[in-house]
């Protein structure tokens, strides 16, 4: 039997057809097992996930007993600590100490940190407040040099020149009888510069609180932990007594006596370019509290605060201020009234006491001449420009005045009261020409109200507009106690006080108590009132006079 023989091409089609039936099969298996495995998978998915939640489960437990087993070590540690220290008898360990020094040497070095810091800062504010300082004098000085002292008397004016020095300021002197100027330094201050008028505008508020009503004579007000009268009030420039008053007695009533007593419009001084000065349009209950006392919003120049004094030295007279330039002219010199203050004498009269113990034992006493009685009031406050302000309006001698002195000034020193110092000198250097002379009754204006002893301790109230701090003289202030070191807007003490008062000299008549104001419980009557000329023995050893007499 012959062979027949096979092509090539038979054979590959053949090992195609077997591959392609084996891949078949190959696929069908492989899903058959893909579909058994799926259920499978699906059915072993929630233990897995169970599994994972109880082993977090162990972990977060693993890790709260880890925490309470780290916190009960932690206080096993600190009470093991407790108990070393007890044993030691309370002491510290070397490790706490450590820890205590270098957390005070931290703290130490923090403090040192904030005092270089606070010491820096007070040297600039020292030297800005000298830039300023110097830059005030230079402009006084460059005024004063183009003052025109035609009609002046010269030697008022080297007195006046004298006291100033090289204070930043401006100085008027005047006769408050006939308005008749001796010298303006610093004319360009005085008479065509503005200033707000700090505590001087206490002088309006009790001229109205008197005339009104508001303030009354025969209470005191017991405020402020103290039985304060209008005498003391004026005498230590109380903030608080003066509020009280303005705003009791109103500001169209306020406005309207501040008018009178010439604010807000020119005096009629023969010099060129003179300011009328400023008066607020309107102020509610709470702005009539600063006006009162530090005359907010209000401005007035020196020459118009010496025509405000010398109202209280002539009874109520408004004068115009004028400079004879000619020797004709002072020759034939008449006093020109510019009104009649329509308010009555005995509330003049009872302003007077204030005014005088300002200079003998309150805040003016900068000003105390011995051989003569001064009434002044002062004024320190922040102006313009958060510049401090210094103001001083006075006459003398009370019982004949001759002398009306205002001076103002501006800069560091106003706070020290130079003004008061200023005039003081003043007074002192004219004595022999303008001063008390023999031959006079002593006090003859007002001989029951001249010698006002004060019912508070000076030292514990400051004139403390804007918040000054008291510049106190060490020379007249009153010892106090340690503690209370510092309250110079708080409440004096009551009870028995030492007194320093300057003497005055010849006081020859008793006092009265002067008490003011406010609708509080008068002074108890003495159930039997010694004469006029009795005498009693206070605590401190020293007499008193005693009046039966109310004023």
């Amino acid at each position: 039997m012959t062979r027949t023989p096979r092509s090539p091409f038979a054979f590959l089609v053949v090992a195609l057809l077997t591959l392609s039936a084996f891949s078949a099969n190959t696929s069908a298996a492989s899903r058959g097992k893909k579909a058994a495995k799926a259920p499978a998978a699906k059915s072993s998915r929630a233990p897995k996930s169970r599994e994972k939640s109880a082993r977090a489960g162990k972990s977060s437990a693993r890790e709260t007993r880890a925490e309470r087993r780290s916190r009960g070590r932690a206080n096993d540690r600190a009470s093991a600590r407790q108990e070393a220290r007890a044993a030691r008898g309370g002491k510290p360990s070397r490790r706490e100490r450590l820890a205590q020094a270098r957390r005070e040497a931290e703290e130490r070095r923090r403090r040192a940190e904030a005092a270089r810091r606070a010491e820096l800062a007070r040297l600039a504010a020292i030297a800005r407040q000298r830039a300023l300082d110097n830059a005030l004098r230079e402009e006084v000085q460059a005024d004063i040099a183009k003052d025109d002292t035609t009609g002046e008397d010269m030697e008022v004016r080297r007195a006046a020149l004298n006291a100033l020095g090289n204070h930043a300021g401006s100085v008027v002197v005047m006769n408050p009888k006939t308005g008749r100027i001796y010298t303006i330094v610093n004319q360009e201050w005085g008479v065509r510069r503005g200033f707000k008028p700090c505590s001087t505008i206490k002088l309006v508020s009790g001229l109205a609180g008197l005339s009104e009503g508001v303030i009354d004579p025969v209470a005191e007000n017991a405020s402020y932990g103290n039985r304060m009268n209008l005498t003391d009030a004026l005498a230590v420039s109380h903030n608080g007594y003066f509020q009280q008053v303005g705003r009791a007695v109103g500001f169209e009533r306020m406005s309207s006596y501040a008018r009178q007593l010439g604010l807000g419009e020119r005096t009629g001084v023969n010099h060129t370019g003179e300011f009328p000065g400023r008066l607020p349009l309107f102020k509610n209950d709470v702005g009539m509290l600063r006006m009162s006392s530090h005359g907010d919003d209000i401005e007035i120049t020196p020459v118009q605060l010496a025509a405000l004094a010398s109202v209280f030295a002539n009874g109520g007279t408004l004068l115009t201020p004028h400079l004879p330039r000619a020797p004709e002219e002072d020759l034939k010199f008449k006093p020109e009234v510019r009104r009649q203050l329509n308010v009555p004498q005995e509330s003049l009269r009872r302003m007077l006491p204030g005014m005088i113990g300002s200079v003998n034992y309150g805040s003016g006493r900068k000003a105390y001449d011995p051989l003569q009685t001064i009434a002044g009031k002062t004024g320190t406050c922040i102006g313009a420009g958060s510049v401090w302000v210094g103001l001083f309006t006075s006459y003398a001698p009370v019982e004949d005045p001759q002398l009306a002195i205002a001076v103002v000034g501006r800069g560091s020193d106003a706070r020290g009261h130079f003004p008061a110092a200023v005039a003081g000198q003043i007074y002192r250097a004219l004595n022999h020409r303008f001063g008390k002379h023999g031959g006079q009754s002593p006090f003859a204006l007002t001989p029951d109200m001249l010698a006002p002893k004060p019912k508070i301790d000076p030292s514990t109230i400051a004139d403390t507009d804007d918040e000054e701090e008291k510049s106190a003289d060490p020379a007249t202030a009153v010892p106090t106690d340690p503690s209370k070191a510092g309250e110079a807007t708080g409440p004096a003490t009551t009870g028995n006080v030492r007194q320093v008062l300057m003497p005055v000299p010849q006081q020859t008549q008793p006092r009265p108590t002067l008490t003011s104001p406010m609708s509080v419980k008068p002074a108890p009557a003495t159930k039997t009132p010694p004469s006029s000329n009795d005498t009693v023995t206070g605590t401190d050893g020293r007499p008193r006079r005693v009046t039966t007499k109310n004023p």
